[in-house]
């Protein structure tokens, strides 16, 4: 009986050793910034975190587009390269590390949405404005 609790006490023990790696999830970010920040654990044989930017060169001032989390494939860190779109250069550059929460995200926070809401309503009220000027 003893040596049953035993190996019951070492299975449960060896499972609570297994640490997965947490990382910082961004689905979505534009222009340095992620609309949703979450943490994702990933799987078992998960050994990095990404955070992937995508740049656009003719642009200068645009921060661009990043996305984050978890990444099994580890032949794409820290690479970049270059592909267009629509006649447009842009960047990519994924890079990767191998510790919890090493891939920092900067979250939208409410002082910086009530202030883009309101460059964005004074910006559509200046168009429905010009809209209705040139209606009338």
């Amino acid at each position: 009986m003893g040596k049953v609790l035993f190996g019951i006490i070492a299975a449960v023990a060896s499972f609570m050793l297994v640490d997965s790696l947490t990382c910082n999830k961004c689905n979505f970010g534009v222009v340095g910034l992620c609309l949703v920040p979450q943490q994702d654990t990933c799987g078992a044989n998960t050994t990095s975190c990404y955070t992937g930017k995508a740049t656009f060169p003719s642009l200068s001032t645009f921060l661009g587009f990043n996305t984050q989390g978890c990444l099994d494939n580890n032949t794409i860190c820290n690479t970049t390269s270059t592909n267009t779109i629509l006649f447009t250069n842009y960047t990519t550059q994924i890079t990767c590390c191998s510790t919890d929460k090493c891939n920092p995200v900067q979250a939208v926070s409410a002082a910086t949405t009530s202030a883009r809401m309101t460059i964005t309503a004074t910006v559509g009220a200046a168009v429905l404005a010009s809209v209705w000027g040139s209606l009338l």
